[in-house]
């Protein structure tokens, strides 16, 4: 099914056609009304190099004049071989469309509502046959039954023409046109962007990137610039003020020769604070039973560093290098990367 930008906007038509794969652009005089266009024929020659197929309206009120207008737009400097010459329906529309097709030209016959039209623009040798979904909803019709006879009869009676799903007015209508089997859909870009969203892909893409980002992380290259950490011999409110300073539930406690020994917490600091009240912040860290904590080289993999916090439901590690406390990983620091 060929995938058509519905636009004249230049913003939106340079950013949709960075996609790489639109089969090309369809407009209309109210498009260009609606930006304000008053130089319709330098804005068709501009969009008809920025498209690999420009779909552009030839008016006239008969063939003759349809066919007229489709040379002089032609002689401006299109391409007939990557141009659509868009024709209203009407008696005259579909002479003109004869003409026009037997000239080499290609014509697009839209503002389709009745499988009868539909069926005089095959007749004539339409390459589009474009019948308007949204608008027909908006009446009351069943658009959707119209467009699946219009694809029926190309199909059993082997036309040259394309059935085009056109005034799209929502993601579904996307949907309805592939179930359906029409060969070509123009779309407004604000739909087309969404084309690809879906909540569960969004949230399996996300787990995707949070577990790469764990396998290909090192601890080092998230853990924050400071170090908290007390000597054994400093006091209790020692490590209150390095807890403060660095945001963080915990500090390393180190012997003399900065080697790792234990570590003391906001937990160990709540029971102390219980146990012996405000006389606990005048009391020595060396005063507290330590053993060596749970910590983990820079060098390791963030995977590790996460199932050593889900194993021993802790939500900090000493990093090391070596013997020596060289930062604090933190949980929060593993759930930022994955919101990276």
């Amino acid at each position: 099914m060929e995938l058509y930008l519905d636009s004249v906007d230049m913003n939106e038509i340079q950013e949709a056609f960075k996609l790489g794969f639109l089969s090309g652009l369809t407009t209309t005089p109210t498009f260009m009304h609606r930006e304000g266009i008053t130089d319709v024929d330098g804005t068709i020659l501009k969009l008809a190099k920025m498209v690999p197929v420009l779909q552009v309206e030839a008016l006239g009120e008969t063939a003759e004049k349809i066919y007229e207008e489709a040379v002089r737009l032609t002689n401006l400097g299109l391409d007939k071989s990557t141009t659509v010459y868009k024709i209203p329906v009407s008696l005259e529309g579909v002479k003109a469309c004869k003409m026009l097709v037997d000239n080499g030209f290609k014509v697009n016959i839209h503002l389709i509502y009745t499988l009868q039209q539909a069926y005089m623009a095959m007749a004539a040798g339409a390459t589009y046959v474009c019948p308007l979904v949204g608008r027909l909803q908006d009446q009351g019709h069943d658009a959707l039954d119209l467009v699946s006879q219009c694809v029926n009869a190309v199909n059993y009676y082997g036309y040259d023409t394309k059935i085009m799903f056109s005034s799209v007015r929502n993601v579904e209508h996307v949907r309805n046109a592939i179930n359906l089997g029409v060969h070509t859909i123009t779309v407004p870009w604000k739909l087309m962007k969404v084309l690809t969203d879906n909540n569960f892909t969004a949230l399996g893409t996300q787990q995707f990137f949070e577990h790469t980002r764990l396998m290909t992380y090192k601890v080092s290259d998230v853990i924050r610039d400071y170090n908290p950490r007390v000597k054994v011999e400093n006091s209790i409110l020692d490590a209150i003020v390095q807890m403060t300073e660095s945001g963080l539930g915990a500090v390393s406690v180190v012997n003399s020769n900065d080697e790792l020994m234990g570590i003391f917490t906001d937990g160990d600091l709540r029971r102390l604070l219980k146990e012996k009240g405000k006389d606990a912040l005048e009391m020595k860290i060396s005063n507290l039973e330590h053993k060596l904590p749970l910590h983990i080289s820079g060098s390791a993999l963030l995977i590790e560093a996460s199932e050593m916090l889900k194993k021993h439901k802790v939500d900090n590690l000493i990093v090391v290098n070596g013997n020596t406390p060289v930062g604090m990983l933190d949980i929060q620091d593993i759930v930022k990367i994955s919101e990276i």
